[in-house]
């Protein structure tokens, strides 16, 4: 969704006669399908209005309005024209946008039923090999089960108990590689990412794994990859290709026209994945039959999860350590780019962590007494929100929304960051305010105020560890340094990819506290 632009690059590299003939079937399609939906019975709606329309061309409908590779911020855009609820045409789809709490909500709660089913791309039905995941799952029995799976040994608050020691070593070993840059190169910026990320990588192949990984000899690739190499396969590329459009997306009955560049390319990050999958799985298989067991994902789906299949185990093993290793950085990184930014609000969370801790290192048992920490961690996730939009969803059935006529197969998209920037709901949005959630309307450990993780039956499942993980870090981080941008960075604040990175890592100047 956020690489809508890539259609038109293929567009323009479609021979003329290619193009013109695809145009004309299109319409064709349109034109013997008219009479058909206009006299579609709605059934309990029909007394509903449509959706407002954004107006768009003929065959692309608003593909065209979408240059830039950042939807979300055209949705929010139009919002403040046709309102918190409109739809657009992606194609031969039609798109509904919900733009506001309100309606969000109505969709993740109260219509949940009619609407609980994810729409992927081409993309992502490869690379979650067909939804073999919980968070692009459907909503059903499977979905049910494997959720049940990682919140038993994962992400649950009973589960987090029993992994506290691996966010314990992952927070100070971040902090001594600050301070061991500080002591090394005193006047150089630090790029925070590199730290961060590979910290967290490496808690996330502890829980999936039992351990951290340096090296594995991979098989089916016929060659062994350092740590760094991993990192890259699992996840730097899969959240590259998650982010690729092909233009059969918005044309489905066109599905038989070959698109084998994009095809190959895909498949391609897949395989590496897999192949690199199945030799972790093996090596850690090898260990459980030695009689070496840990407390870690594996060991748990290889001896309760009877019923998955050995693709399943490896896709759920590996859906552990991607979702761990990236939207938690996004939030934290961003974190600290608005605490260096704005040095009152930064000296505002020491003076508070100093008056609650006083000598002693900010731990998870701190959090509920430093109300300001909390607010940091909302507003970032507010303005900042890790997945611009809710993976896709449709209507399976007739349903309504916001007051509207919503027909069966309509696609819906949940702008959360248009929600997280409504007038109505938030004084001047785009404006990072933590205070705003000290105000007492505001329970300071609700996870799901900004809807960043969701909302429902949907919510996402990794919630209190994000919340344990970034809270503490940016916590001790700021009690041990301050935190000041390098000459540039403020200018350096835009977003890529699958989820709202900035364009470049944070590079800060850091000065020790003691």
């Amino acid at each position: 969704m956020a690489a809508v632009e890539n259609v038109l690059l293929d567009f323009q590299a479609m021979p003329y006669a290619t193009t013109a003939a695809l145009g004309g079937i299109s319409l064709l399609f349109f034109v013997s399908m008219k009479h058909i939906i206009s006299s579609r019975k709605r059934g309990g709606h029909s007394k509903l209005s449509r959706v407002p329309a954004v107006p768009g061309l003929p065959v692309v409908g608003n593909l065209l309005q979408l240059k830039e590779k950042k939807p979300h911020k055209t949705f929010t855009k139009w919002a403040e024209t046709y309102g918190p609820i409109y739809s657009i045409k992606t194609g031969a789809s039609t798109l509904v946008v919900l733009n506001s709490a309100e309606v969000a909500k109505e969709a993740m709660v109260t219509r949940f039923s009619s609407i609980s089913t994810r729409k992927l791309s081409n993309a992502l039905k490869t690379l979650t090999t067909d939804k073999c995941m919980v968070a692009t799952s459907d909503y059903d029995d499977f979905h049910k089960m494997i959720k049940r799976h990682i919140l038993a040994n994962v992400l649950g608050a009973n589960a987090q108990k029993r992994h506290r020691a691996h966010r314990d070593t992952m927070r100070e070993n971040v902090v001594n590689r600050f301070h061991a840059h500080v002591k090394d190169s005193s006047h150089e910026a630090v790029n925070f990412r590199k730290i961060f990320e590979s910290e967290l990588f490496g808690i996330s192949l502890k829980q999936a794994l039992g351990k951290d990984i340096e090296s594995i000899y991979v098989e089916e690739l016929g060659f062994t990859l350092s740590r760094e190499d991993i990192f890259k396969v699992l996840v730097l590329d899969l959240m590259e290709g998650a982010i690729e459009v092909d233009w059969r997306d918005f044309f489905p009955y066109l599905k038989w026209v070959p698109n084998k560049a994009m095809e190959n390319k895909i498949q391609r990050i897949a395989s590496r994945r897999n192949a690199v999958m199945n030799a972790l799985v093996k090596e850690q298989k090898k260990r459980i039959a030695s009689g070496e067991e840990l407390n870690c994902y594996i060991d748990y789906l290889l001896s309760e999860a009877k019923t998955l299949t050995e693709e399943q185990i490896s896709m759920l093993v590996w859906e552990t350590i991607i979702e761990t290793s990236d939207t938690t950085l996004v939030t934290t990184e961003w974190a600290l780019y608005e605490l260096a930014k704005n040095p009152k609000e930064q000296d505002r969370l020491y003076q508070e962590i100093k008056r609650v801790c006083g000598s002693e290192k900010v731990t998870e048992e701190h959090l509920s007494q430093i109300p300001y920490l909390l607010a940091v961690f909302h507003e970032t996730l507010r303005k900042h929100s890790p997945v611009p939009i809710i993976p896709l969803r449709y209507a399976h059935e007739d349903t309504q929304l916001g007051g509207y006529y919503i027909p069966a197969g309509t696609e819906i998209a949940i702008n959360i960051y248009g929600c997280n920037r409504d007038k109505k709901q938030w004084e001047c949005p785009e404006e990072w305010k933590p205070e705003r959630f000290l105000d007492g309307k505001y329970d300071p450990m609700d996870l799901y105020k900004t809807m960043a993780f969701g909302s429902g039956k949907r919510v996402c499942a990794g919630s209190l560890q994000a919340m344990l993980i970034a809270c503490t870090s940016i916590g001790r981080l700021v009690q041990e340094f301050v935190w000041k941008l390098k000459d540039g960075e403020e200018e350096n604040v835009d977003t890529l990819g699958l989820t709202t990175h900035k364009l470049h890592p944070m590079h800060a100047i850091l000065k020790p506290r003691n």
